[in-house]
């Protein structure tokens, strides 16, 4: 094996783990962000990705909705129904404890499963993506596929978007106070339930946002929202709950350790992102940087 062979296969590796890591990270942030706020163990978070998949596909399919914008229809479409569910639902079990809060949301997911069965079907939907995102991106030394190139640089924006509205904001400076000290957030005037349900539909925009970008690479039936719940979950607490750096670095890690394992050694299929997901979490149990 040449040099240039080790290079080439190293980039490609590379590159399909930081568009999968991105991924992770789009859907899983908002998760990462709920669950440092309010504590709320939130396992329907992966079925808030699941639905912008469908009203993507969907907007695509039966209306001829362009690819950016059925994006942005689902993340406005799942934002706002997921404020429904929260006022309705989520809110009522804020203090009860962990065990209510798994079993209400992974009854969720169930019902999503089955609603989204009844009405798509098992199979799984293709989407068509536009054509300028089906080639290849000539570097001179390597072609790479045009979609993962696109996946990468998307979410180096979206990192650098949450980055500023977190870091430099108003709203952000509310969000990190409440993720630090709730009570004290709250004795200063800050109306810490009405900014959960603001961060609760971001999140959940952010997810449909991911479930539509995943479904060229991930696929897409009625099991996503339980396929991939355990990657999700994983980022956040690799990451370290409430933390956006934490996120962003958990997902490229695990997401190029687990494209890294299945490619060089397929019989191992998941085994690489578990081993690494406990190295980690033995060494830095509150997560990367998470509060201890």
């Amino acid at each position: 094996m040449t040099l240039e062979h080790l290079v080439s296969v190293a980039l490609g590796i590379l590159l399909d783990g930081l568009a999968y890591g991105m991924i992770l990270f789009i859907i899983s942030v908002g998760l990462s962000v709920t669950m440092g706020l309010m504590g709320f163990v939130n396992l329907a978070h992966g079925a808030f990705a699941m639905a912008g998949g469908y009203v993507t596909v969907s907007l695509m399919s039966a209306m001829g909705v362009p690819f950016e914008l059925a994006l942005l229809a689902a993340f406005v479409l799942v934002g706002a129904a997921s404020v429904v569910f929260e006022r309705l639902l989520y809110a009522r079990l804020y203090r009860a404890g962990e065990l209510d809060q798994v079993l209400f949301t992974i009854g969720l997911v169930f019902m999503a499963i089955a609603a989204f069965t009844y009405v798509y079907g098992p199979a799984p939907k293709p989407i068509r993506v536009p054509h300028y995102l089906t080639g290849s991106v000539d570097l001179g030394f390597r072609t790479l596929a045009a979609y993962r190139v696109f996946m990468v640089a998307l979410g180096a924006v979206m990192v650098a978007v949450l980055w500023y509205g977190i870091e430099r904001t108003g709203l952000g400076a509310k969000v990190r106070a409440a993720v630090d000290n709730r009570h004290m957030a709250q004795s200063v005037g800050i109306d810490v339930d009405r900014l959960f349900t603001l961060t609760f539909a971001l999140g959940s925009g952010l997810a449909a946002l991911g479930g539509g970008l995943a479904v060229n690479l991930m696929g897409l039936t009625p099991t996503f929202a339980i396929q991939y719940l355990v990657f999700f979950l994983i980022v956040v607490a690799v990451g370290g709950p409430g933390s956006i750096k934490g996120a962003v670095v958990a997902a490229i890690v695990l997401g190029i350790t687990d494209n890294a394992g299945k490619y060089l050694y397929p019989d191992g299929g998941a085994f690489f992102i578990y081993a690494a997901t406990i190295a980690l979490l033995l060494a830095k149990p509150a997560g990367l940087y998470g509060r201890d």
